[in-house]
């Protein structure tokens, strides 16, 4: 299966912008008051949401990589105007 450009570089463009959105989260999960415990032991609430950000940044680099896959292979198929050399 080919993708056409627009869905390769909106699946590209998708994978880096999950990212530096879950990169600003986990920072910003990290410095809050209520990811610890008084004991400096994580809580419930720290715990769901770096899991929900591990998760989301694979999914987010599965689809950034389906995104340059398919520009690539759109690099390397020849145009129709082009005929296939023998």
């Amino acid at each position: 299966m080919r993708m056409s450009r627009p869905v390769s570089l909106f699946l590209l463009l998708f994978g880096v912008w999950s990212w530096v959105i879950w990169v600003t989260f986990a920072r910003n999960l990290w410095a809050s008051e209520d990811s610890w415990a008084a004991d400096g032991s994580p809580t419930a609430f720290f715990v769901v949401h770096a899991v929900l950000t591990v998760v989301s940044l694979v999914l987010g680099t599965i689809i950034g990589v389906l995104g340059w896959r398919g520009l690539r292979a759109l690099r390397r198929t020849p145009t129709s105007q082009e005929s296939p050399t023998e």
